[in-house]
């Protein structure tokens, strides 16, 4: 039924071929078009996972005290002392830049310029104080003197002026949307402006300036995202002459190139139509689709190169070519794309949008690879020569690859394959969720953003490592001692706790200025236990420090961490949840979480959580695909098996490599499985019709690779040869995720011609 199905599909292909070549033109020039339009977009909502409880926590927040999506810049004297008048002019100069850039929350723009930076003093009379630059400032020595002495008053040393007195920060919350235009914030733009109009106008031999934050992040990943361009086009040349060289005839290799480019501009111009853009993550899936065209493509033109050194003119080549290849290579690909949309399933926006991404580029590739190239090919009369190793050659390395169909080599390759798997398996047990280094983990740690993340940790107490408890109440909850105790003994265990550095909270701030009520006696620093005096102490605290809202219903924490590496995160999230549960209870609730190492946290539970849904889906997907497609059990267990020690392999590469599965790397081993089954259904489909016809096992894997086994071969290395250029990338993600993929598109080949065939020695044995 399907052979006559798939013979039907021809004879109407190949009779219509004008009219087949005319509608891809068409349809090409449309989503070419459509393709110019394609716009970077790096918006902050899409790296988190919205629906976690911790989000839903941060969003409900995020107004009464801004997002984790927030600026630092650190302006630096290089000489050491910031008491100068040049520095203060140029510290003034960049908090005014900063407070006019479009998307800028201004009222939440921090420095020494602000007028809510203030000092407070004990003296005779009560309290005395006032912004830390007074209104009648003047830039000169005497004016310094002041500043210098309110700066130690307001207790801001290590928050917005350096420990060591070498640089000043200016910081501000950014807005979702430009509020000149309405629009969502162009992260990317945005990124440029900062660089511009603060590093480009101001920084000079003596003020450098450091800018961190997601947005500049952003930014920057998305410049070195521009290198993948580059590595486009060296993964280009260097498929064409391997295509050349496995083909030995410059049509053959230009057809699947343009082909599987045809399948690129497909893929980018479908995604205008849906109304996506590209990130920096998917900005690498049109490499994919290139070659995963180009994969299936050599497939195509291997066999038809064959059949035309057997006689057979061009159109009858492509079109047997095409009823044999129709079904193992649209299997093959419907694995891909199903394997891929499986990462749907995870719920961060930048990752659901690689997978319909990839998705799409793989669907078209059914269309490209599978049907156009077949179709073009026939219009040319092919002259081609004869196996590109000599014949002899060629016949020699299948013979020896045919004894791993041989069971008593069989045997031993099974064994020393699941000694290989149980040894894989101990290190990717270990394996950790989340960034495992300083800094921002999708750049290298020499980048020009981590090393301004590295000297602002360094020279200030806090950094944009925060996660912030959100302590829920009732109105006017901060009136009550019992209350602000409880938030006082959790912020103390906390601030106890590995990996946190320092902490802030209503609790802390009252009781310093109680003690200030009464002569900043140091014995005072306790909360009041009459509802007066606490009214007294938390009046003095205004709802612009970010310590509570309107009604003082809600009070955060603010946790401030070493660093923000999985352990750390891990550890501190544990503990939170550990007090609150004993602190909880039905007037006050202590909630994770906001901050950037909030939304952090958020993230890597979502991965994790994923993480299992996600395999069990790909193999699940892969496995029906196999099952429909061989109708039998057996071969498709011969089929997973090899995938699935690869997978676990791979895992254990990233824990020898100290690559911790993040959003960066979780795509990964679903498309090491969706492009690495394909080198299995190819040769088991050819196997399994010997198989059928009664041949031995041996016997049918040796003219499964004299037929495929060169395609198979020649793809694994040109995908690894591919992806290896991203090792070169100044994206840290970009390079890992080359790591990772080099290792499955070679394993995943080396497994299906030396594991697949030991496996189908087994399966078969009265084949044998």
């Amino acid at each position: 039924m399907l052979e006559k199905m798939v013979n039907g599909f021809e004879s109407f292909l190949f009779r219509r071929r004008g009219y087949v070549i005319a509608l891809f033109v068409l349809a090409t020039l449309f989503l070419g078009i459509r393709a110019g339009q394609l716009k970077m977009d790096a918006a902050f909502v899409k790296n988190i996972p919205l629906a976690h409880s911790y989000m839903q926590t941060y969003l409900k927040h995020q107004k009464d005290f801004g997002g984790a999506n927030s600026i630092m810049v650190a302006v630096e004297d290089t000489s050491g002392n910031i008491f100068n008048p040049v520095f203060f002019d140029a510290l003034k100069n960049i908090h005014d830049q900063l407070f006019f850039i479009p998307g800028v929350e201004r009222a939440n723009v921090k420095s020494l310029f602000s007028p809510s930076t203030r000092f407070t003093e004990v003296v005779e009379d009560g309290f005395a104080g006032g912004p830390v630059i007074p209104a009648d400032y003047v830039n000169d020595a005497q004016g310094l003197a002041v500043v210098r002495d309110n700066i130690e008053k307001a207790g801001i040393v290590g928050r917005l002026i350096a420990e060591d007195y070498s640089a000043a920060m200016v910081s501000a919350q950014l807005m979702d949307f430009d509020p000149q235009t309405g629009a969502p914030l162009d992260t990317i733009a945005f990124a440029k402006q900062l660089e511009t109009e603060l590093r480009g106008k101001f920084e000079t031999d003596q003020i450098k300036v450091h800018i961190i934050g997601f947005a500049k992040m952003a930014g920057d990943v998305a410049e070195g995202a521009k290198g993948v361009v580059l590595f486009f086009l060296i993964a280009i040349l260097v498929t064409a002459v391997m295509v050349y060289l496995f083909s030995r005839s410059i049509m053959l290799t230009l057809l699947p190139l343009v082909c599987s480019l045809i399948a690129v501009v497909w893929q980018l111009g479908l995604l205008t139509v849906i109304g996506f853009g590209l990130d920096p993550m998917s900005i690498l899936v049109p490499f994919l689709v290139f070659a995963i065209g180009v994969s299936h493509g050599v497939q195509m033109i291997n066999a038809v190169r064959r059949r035309v050194i057997d006689g057979q003119n061009s159109k009858a080549a492509a079109a047997s070519a095409f009823r044999s290849l129709l079904v193992p290579g649209g299997i093959a690909l419907l694995s891909d794309t199903v394997g891929f949309m499986t990462l749907l399933a995870i719920d961060i926006g930048i990752i659901r949008e690689l997978a319909i991404s990839a998705s799409l580029g793989v669907a078209v590739i059914i269309l490209t690879n599978l049907i156009l190239l077949p179709v073009v090919i026939s219009f040319f009369d092919l002259k081609v020569k004869g196996e590109a190793l000599g014949k002899g050659s060629a016949e020699k390395i299948w013979q020896f690859l045919a004894r791993f169909a041989n069971p008593k080599f069989a045997l031993v390759i099974l064994a020393l394959s699941a000694a290989l798997y149980g040894f894989g398996l101990q290190y990717a047990n270990n394996m950790k969720i989340g960034d495992l280094q300083g800094g921002a983990p999708a750049l290298h740690q020499d980048s020009r953003y981590n090393q301004d993340t590295f000297f602002i940790t360094d020279h200030f107490s806090i950094t944009t490592d925060v996660m912030t408890v959100i302590v829920e109440g009732f109105p006017e909850a901060c009136t009550y001692n019992e209350v602000l105790t409880r938030i006082g003994d959790f912020e103390w265990q906390m601030a106890n706790t590995p990996g946190v550095e320092s902490t802030a909270s209503l609790a802390s701030i009252a009781r310093k200025v109680n003690a200030g009520f009464n002569e900043g006696n140091p014995k005072w620093q306790v909360l009041p236990r009459n509802t007066a005096s606490l009214v007294q102490a938390i009046g003095q605290i205004p709802t612009s420090s970010g310590l509570l809202n309107g009604d003082c219903s809600v009070m955060p924490v603010y946790l401030f961490l070493k660093d923000h590496k999985a352990e750390t995160i891990e550890v501190v999230v544990d503990k939170v949840k550990k007090i609150a549960a004993v602190l909880d209870n039905d007037k006050i609730q202590f909630k994770l979480a906001s901050g950037p190492v909030g939304v952090m946290a958020a993230t890597n539970e979502a991965v994790s959580e994923a993480q299992l849904p996600m395999m069990l889906y790909v193999y699940g997907a892969v496995f029906l695909l196999c099952l429909v497609s061989f109708r039998s059990l057996r071969a498709t267990i011969a089929v997973i098996l090899p995938l699935y020690v690869v997978s676990t392999l791979a895992q254990a590469l990233m824990t020898k490599l100290n690559i911790g599965l993040a959003v960066s790397t979780l795509p990964v081993i679903a498309l090491g499985v969706g492009i690495g089954v394909d080198y299995g259904i190819y040769i088991l489909s050819t196997m399994a019709q010997k198989l059928r016809q009664g041949m031995a096992v041996q016997q049918a894997y040796l003219e499964a690779l004299e037929e495929r086994g060169s395609a198979v071969i020649f793809t694994g290395l040109t995908l690894a040869i591919g992806v290896s250029t991203w090792f070169f990338s100044a994206l840290k993600f970009q390079m890992d995720m080359g790591i990772l993929l080099t290792f499955m598109f070679l394993v995943n080949m080396l497994g299906a011609i030396i594991i697949l065939p030991a496996l189908t020695s087994v399966f078969w044995p009265k084949r044998r």
